[in-house]
């Protein structure tokens, strides 16, 4: 069994199921269960996993191995990246939901002025009607790209944890 593997996956799935309680305990607002399915949130499934491979890397050929050297560079790059790009993203899709939003409702506006002073109804002008704030809600921005520091510690910590009882539990 390629246990390094194994251990990763299993910190994934266990990251974003345990997200969803997390969110409950600690989010005003309470929790959304599409937390489980989407990205970011605390804690990290992806530092999670690149904490997991490494750690059951380390157990399984040492810490001298260049496999650990070489999760160990790609799992920093990822972990950056969560927190840079990714969450630099995450933040642009909330003002862009924002401006979307917004830009929509004066659309509607338009139209019912429009639609007010016009024999030509709403329905019949194809233009006007492909603006809905309805259909919107479809196409989502999705808000949750990056992670916040604490959340890539939280992933590492996890993902360690993950590594040592999968160590204890497989061997």
């Amino acid at each position: 069994m390629n246990l390094p593997l194994v251990t990763a996956f299993i910190a994934i799935f266990f990251t974003q199921l345990i997200k969803y309680p997390i969110s409950f305990l600690f989010n005003k607002k309470g929790a959304e269960i599409d937390i489980v399915t989407s990205t970011g949130g605390m804690p990290s499934s992806h530092s999670a996993a690149v904490t997991s491979l490494i750690t059951a890397l380390i157990f399984e050929y040492g810490f001298s191995s260049p496999h650990v050297a070489i999760a160990t560079i790609f799992g920093v790059i990822v972990m950056f990246d969560s927190m840079g790009v990714r969450r630099q993203s995450g933040e642009q899709g909330i003002v862009l939901d924002i401006l979307a939003k917004k830009h929509l409702q004066e659309l509607n506006q338009q139209v019912n002025q429009y639609n007010s002073t016009s024999e030509e109804s709403y329905k019949e002008n194809p233009v006007l009607n492909q603006y809905d704030i309805e259909d919107y809600e479809h196409m989502i921005i999705k808000k949750y790209l990056g992670h916040k520091p604490t959340e890539v510690i939280g992933g590492i910590m996890t993902g360690g944890i993950v590594a040592f009882v999968c160590r204890m539990i497989f061997n």
